[in-house]
């Protein structure tokens, strides 16, 4: 209804800008008596997935709410789950700005945000002070200054701290903006770090006296060999589910548009074939396996069910979202 005022005048902003203005007012809003102008209903649509049940198969992807600042504004906008971070073990600013850039015509956004965050702890402490009543999934990564060989390391410390406030924990190894950061999506780098991953998994079992899924966030610029050796891994290590996909580097969808050539991660619609494409891949390679969480360029119904048509069991929204606002959820819920 008013998303597209809202939305014009943000757009009229620098998109960092905007974000953060943005920000301010959904914390206001978010358990005032003005929390209507956010909330909506949405009916409910259960999927088990993961061992979990989740009220609505869409979710809110990460890179949003990087620190978990506006869980509850989230969740009275209807989503069946959010995902917040990536989050990192140490707070870092990320890379310089600008960083964030609309690729209007496209319906696209480029970013190269660099994981910044304020830290796991901060994380935490705004995660026990939510009341959403969906599943939490939370973002890990690894700080910028840690070498990509010690890189598990850094995922072992945020899967410690954040596993007791988390419905499951996603793994990002496939953000194009740390570097190194996708070379461990890999052979023997990407079977140590799931190794490692599994064992604490198991480690905070026993601690916690309960299970939390892990998933494994991967990249849309992947060839179908590295595709299938990425998928095998990720069934011998036993992990709880696969998100994809991350942002991709590809430019050919948007040459001659404004930014075109930023460096960062393209979102939005011209990553939703691909992504698609790569959700259908891995579907046949998993045969069920394993749940696979479609991500990438969802702003329609239509895209919606096709990222579940090619073997999604549950979809996330971020640049989709921006340009089509809280209605989307509604649409995509309502008639999915």
């Amino acid at each position: 209804m008013y998303y597209p005022l809202v939305r014009k005048a943000l757009f009229k902003l620098d998109p960092e800008h905007a974000h953060e203005l943005t920000f301010r007012q959904l914390s206001r809003l978010s358990g005032s008596p003005f929390e209507f102008l956010i909330r909506q209903s949405v009916p409910t649509k259960p999927v088990s997935c993961m061992g979990l049940s989740f009220k609505n198969p869409l979710g809110l992807a990460a890179g949003l709410d990087k620190n978990g600042e506006c869980i509850d504004a989230f969740g009275a906008m209807g989503f069946g789950f959010v995902e917040v971070g990536t989050v990192t073990p140490r707070a870092q600013a990320g890379n310089d700005k600008p960083r964030l850039f609309r690729v209007v015509e496209a319906e696209g956004l480029i970013n190269r945000m660099g994981f910044n965050n304020l830290g796991v702890d901060n994380l935490v402490n705004n995660v026990k002070r939510s009341h959403f009543g969906g599943i939490l999934g939370i973002n890990i990564g690894k700080n910028k200054d840690t070498p990509v060989e010690n890189g598990k390391d850094d995922y072992l410390t945020c899967m410690e701290k954040v596993y007791p406030y988390a419905g499951y924990i996603a793994v990002n190894i496939s953000s194009p903006n740390t570097p190194g950061l996708r070379s461990l999506q890999y052979g023997e780098a990407l079977d140590d770090l799931l190794a490692a991953i599994k064992n604490k998994q198991l480690e905070l079992q026993q601690r916690h006296q309960k299970y939390v899924p892990v998933a494994v966030k991967i990249a849309p610029d992947l060839s179908e060999e590295e595709l299938i050796q990425i998928a095998d891994s990720l069934v011998r290590h036993n992990m709880d589910g696969v998100i994809a996909t991350n942002t991709t580097l590809d430019r050919k969808l948007i040459q001659g548009l404004n930014y075109c050539e930023q460096a960062g991660g393209l979102s939005g619609r011209p990553v939703q074939f691909r992504s698609t494409e790569i959700i259908r891949m891995l579907s046949n390679e998993l045969k069920g396996q394993m749940p696979i969480i479609g991500v990438g360029g969802i702003d329609s119904l239509t895209s919606a069910r096709e990222k579940m048509a090619a073997g999604a069991s549950l979809i996330q929204i971020y640049s989709g979202f921006i340009y089509h606002g809280p209605r989307l959820i509604k649409d995509i819920v309502t008639h999915i």
